[in-house]
C-alpha cells in the first residue's frame, strides 16, 4: 500500500480533451516530507510494487488513486503524530521504495499499526473525497439516511465510508492474498482500521434560522475526525493480541493461520489489533531491524512515561542545553478589529538523549 507513495511518477503523454483516456492523472508526488498534490500524473505501469491486482484497481478506478494516495499519507502522519514521543516513532525513509524500512518486515504491533492506520486513512480520504464531490464515480450517501429525528432533518452530504472501505480493501488487500501467517495478520489489521470509521459515524448537524436561533436543524451522517480514529488505533496497539501461527494442510496444500497465544486472555475481536513476533527496542541503531536509535531525540525530563529521558534514552543518560526562542507576547486587541503583538525571547531547557 504504500509503494506508489515513494516512487517518482514518470511524465506521460495526456490526451488535452479526454486525459482519463490517456492513462494518466493528477497524484501525490512526496516532496521532502509529504507534500500536497504534486505536478507529475500517475502512469500505473511506473509503479513499482504493486500486485497484478492493484494494478488492474489504479488502470480502472485510476480517478480516485489521488485519494488512495492522500489516505497512505494521511496514515503516516497520524502514525508519527502517534509515536512521537515513543523509542520507535514512525520514522520514514527518504529515497526508499520501503518508506518504514526494515521496520514492517516483522509481525510486529508497529506493523500492525501502520497497516491499520494506512487502510484507514485510505477509506477515510476516499470518503471525504467523495462528499467533496471531487470525483464522479461516487457521492453521497442516500442508504443510510431513515426517518429523521425530533427537531431536525435530513440535509446536507451524508459521507458514503462504505464505499471508502470498499476501495481501501479493495486496493489495500489485494497483495495480502497469500496462504501465510503475515498475510493473515495484515488483513486483520487492516480491516481493523476500517472497522474503526464505521463504527464512529455520527450525526453532524448545522443550525438554520435568525441569529443563531436553530429553528430549522439539518443533519448529515459525517466521519469522525482522523485525530480521534487515531487515538482510538494507538489504544488498540497498546492492547494488540499476541498470536501464533498454526499450519495445516487444506486441498490447497499447506495454510497458516493464527492463534491467540494466551488463551486465559481475551480473545482478539475484528476490531483489535494482533501480531506474533516481538518488537526491537530501538534503543540503538540497527540496521537488520531498520531502528534508528534514540540518539539526540528531546525527551521530557519530567516524565515518568516512555517519552520521559529515563525510557526513551534507555538509560544512557541526557544532555541538556539552553535555547532562545523568539515568540509573540503582551498581545492587545484592539477595536475594531486587530491584535498586536509584542516579540519576546524566551530561554527553554533542551533535554537530548545521549
Amino acid at each position: 500500500i504504500f509503494t506508489f507513495l515513494r516512487h517518482g511518477f514518470r511524465s506521460c503523454r495526456s490526451n488535452q480533451t479526454m486525459p482519463f483516456l490517456s492513462g494518466c492523472h493528477r497524484s501525490l508526488a512526496l516532496g521532502q516530507q509529504y507534500s500536497s498534490l504534486g505536478s507529475q500524473p500517475i502512469l500505473c505501469g511506473s509503479i513499482p510494487g504493486l500486485v497484478p491486482k492493484q494494478l488492474r484497481f489504479c488502470r480502472n478506478y485510476i480517478e480516485i488513486m489521488p485519494s488512495v494516495a492522500e489516505g497512505v499519507k494521511l496514515g503516516i502522519q497520524e502514525c508519527q503524530h502517534q509515536f512521537r514521543g515513543r523509542r520507535w516513532n514512525c520514522t520514514t525513509i527518504k529515497d526508499n521504495l520501503a518508506i518504514f524500512g526494515p521496520v514492517l518486515d516483522k509481525a510486529t504491533r508497529e506493523s500492525a499499526f501502520v497497516h491499520a492506520i494506512a487502510s484507514a486513512g485510505v477509506a477515510f480520504a476516499v470518503t471525504r473525497s467523495c462528499a467533496e464531490g471531487t470525483s464522479t464515480m461516487c457521492g453521497c450517501d442516500s442508504h443510510h439516511k431513515g426517518p429523521p429525528g425530533e427537531g431536525w432533518k435530513w440535509g446536507g452530504c451524508s459521507e458514503d465510508a462504505e464505499f471508502g472501505v470498499l476501495v481501501s480493501r479493495e486496493f489495500a488487500d489485494a497483495r495480502e492474498n497469500r496462504p501465510d501467517a503475515r498475510s493473515a495478520m495484515n488483513r486483520h489489521n487492516n480491516e481493523a482500521g476500517r472497522t474503526t470509521i464505521l463504527d464512529h459515524m455520527h450525526l453532524r448537524c448545522k443550525c438554520h434560522g435568525l441569529s443563531g436561533s436553530c429553528e430549522v436543524k439539518t443533519c448529515w451522517w459525517a466521519q469522525p475526525d482522523f485525530r480521534m480514529l487515531g487515538d482510538y488505533l494507538k489504544d488498540k496497539y497498546d492492547s494488540a493480541s499476541e498470536m501464533v501461527v498454526e499450519k495445516h494442510r487444506e486441498s490447497r496444500g499447506w495454510v497458516e493461520t493464527l492463534r491467540v497465544k494466551y488463551p486465559f486472555f481475551k480473545h482478539p475481536t475484528e476490531r483489535d489489533l494482533v501480531y506474533y513476533e516481538g518488537s526491537p527496542n530501538f534503543c540503538e541503531p540497527n540496521q537488520e531491524t531498520g531502528s534508528f536509535g534514540t540518539r539526540d531525540r528531546a525527551c521530557n525530563v519530567s516524565s515518568h512515561g516512555i517519552e520521559g529521558c529515563d525510557l526513551l534514552c534507555c538509560g544512557r543518560g541526557h544532555n541538556t542545553r539552553t535555547e532562545k526562542r523568539k515568540e509573540k507576547c503582551h498581545c492587545i486587541f484592539h477595536w475594531c478589529c486587530y491584535v498586536s503583538c509584542q516579540e519576546c525571547v524566551r530561554v527553554y531547557d533542551v533535554h537530548t538523549c545521549k
